[in-house]
């Protein structure tokens, strides 16, 4: 029998053209989820250390913070403390890192989330709606990314350039912030290897990190209350925590949002589940209507209910289950710090091991707009544990904001035409154009 793929082939096509490589290991890894073989989960690949694609695993991993750490080599904190000081080492983990989310607990709640989506991005999302309204088409990926960038200018304070005539943030603006945040991404692109980056990669990265944080110091003093910035200092942030809290936000959400927004869009399209989600659009105003077929990627045997228990939003539920199976951030990496035992494994500190989010993720099967939520990988796609991704309900708002635009006139949309990017460390669309059908 031949088995069913994790995903679309175009969700394949991208992973392969970001990185060959790790597209193989993400599927290997989603098949040994699929058919188990005797022994631990965690296994040892040569030049990488131990890896799992097992979501109670790398959970427990996660979850773990006294065999497990952050800073050690495979941890994002390792990398962020050669490009901005070893006082990162108290910030990202121990009592330093406690006292951070403490304090950072109302940055983004759902709430601001949405304030602060709907401030940088209202009057763009409005003209897109416009452009498709009038039987356009819209690059969705294009559309992404400017988003992005104009979060980020929201976000870090950036100021208007020197000379700039016109409305800031414009396009070329945001696009251009948004281009910076990915060559600060891409310092990691080579570290699946090690974390310890060479004399010239975190001189690279400093010089970014310097140009995205150039208006952070006026807008800590300076920024009204209801801004990030402003909230920062009203929450008793210092401008040195202040700065690295917005240089990891800048990472951390720029490439994987614009992805994760690019992405679903498609899925939603190639896998004939926006039919699904409109209908159950429709139920939830009220209207009598049929449940459509699941389209070509489903079939008759799928629940026909519109909702899931508890949940009122049929948006919010395809936003979940859609960065369940992209999960942008498709590996985290974590050192260990003592020996331990995890998954029938026996670690030593001063090892490293990869958790295979996507591959995790994946293997619970193909995108499904009405999949009822999953207990074995809840919000995996984020992390888990202290760790767990401070930004998260942004994302959500974002992509959130984004579907309710593209699907706001209760009609289908098709892909004219897409082009995957190439040698990149999210795998995302360079071109998805889309019209309504």
């Amino acid at each position: 029998m031949i088995p069913t793929l994790p995903t679309t082939r175009h969700e394949l096509g991208l992973l392969y053209r970001a990185r060959p490589a790790m597209a193989g290991l993400l599927l290997a890894g989603t098949a040994a989820q699929r058919w188990p073989g005797t022994g631990s989960p965690v296994r040892r690949v040569p030049g990488i250390g131990w890896v799992t694609a097992d979501p109670v695993v790398a959970r427990t991993v996660l979850r773990d913070h006294r065999s497990f750490t952050i800073l050690g080599e495979g941890g994002v904190g390792n990398l962020w403390a050669q490009i901005l000081g070893d006082w990162v080492l108290d910030l990202f983990d121990g009592a330093g890192h406690h006292d951070l989310r403490s304090r950072t607990r109302e940055l983004f709640t759902e709430t601001v989330s949405r304030d602060l989506v709907s401030a940088a991005w209202d009057d763009r999302v409005a003209a897109a709606a416009d452009e498709l309204r009038s039987g356009g088409t819209l690059d969705v990926a294009h559309l992404s990314r400017v988003l992005v960038g104009r979060m980020v200018i929201s976000l870090l304070g950036i100021p208007r350039p020197a000379g700039h005539g016109g409305s800031w943030p414009d396009d070329e603006g945001a696009l251009r912030i948004f281009e910076t945040g990915e060559r600060l991404a891409s310092v990691a692109l080579g570290t699946a290897g090690s974390t310890i980056l060479t004399p010239a990669q975190v001189a690279t990265a400093q010089g970014i990190v310097a140009e995205l944080n150039a208006g952070i110091p006026d807008g800590w003093r300076n920024a009204p209350p209801d801004t990030l910035l402003g909230r920062c200092r009203e929450l008793g942030l210092g401008l040195t925590e202040t700065s690295g809290l917005a240089s990891l936000l800048m990472v951390a959400g720029t490439e994987t949002a614009a992805s994760a927004m690019g992405r679903i869009t498609a899925l939603l399209i190639d896998t004939g589940e926006q039919h699904r989600m409109l209908a159950a659009l429709r139920a939830r105003a009220g209207a009598a209507v049929p449940v459509p077929a699941a389209g070509p990627a489903g079939g008759d045997e799928r629940a026909a209910r519109l909702l899931n228990p508890g949940e009122g939003d049929p948006v919010e539920n395809v936003v979940r289950e859609g960065l369940r199976v992209t999960s942008p951030a498709s590996v985290i990496g974590r050192g260990v710090a003592a020996d331990v035992e995890v998954g029938g494994a026996r670690l030593r500190g001063g090892e490293r091991i990869m958790l295979l989010v996507w591959s995790a993720n994946a293997a619970a099967g193909p995108f499904r707009a009405d999949r009822p939520y999953l207990r074995e990988s809840r919000q995996l796609w984020f992390g888990a544990g202290r760790h767990l991704c401070l930004g998260a309900a942004l994302a959500r708002a974002e992509i959130g904001a984004l579907l309710r635009m593209l699907w706001e006139e209760d009609r289908p949309l098709h892909v004219v035409r897409r082009r995957a990017a190439r040698g990149v460390l999210i795998p995302a669309w360079s071109e998805l154009i889309v019209s309504r059908t």
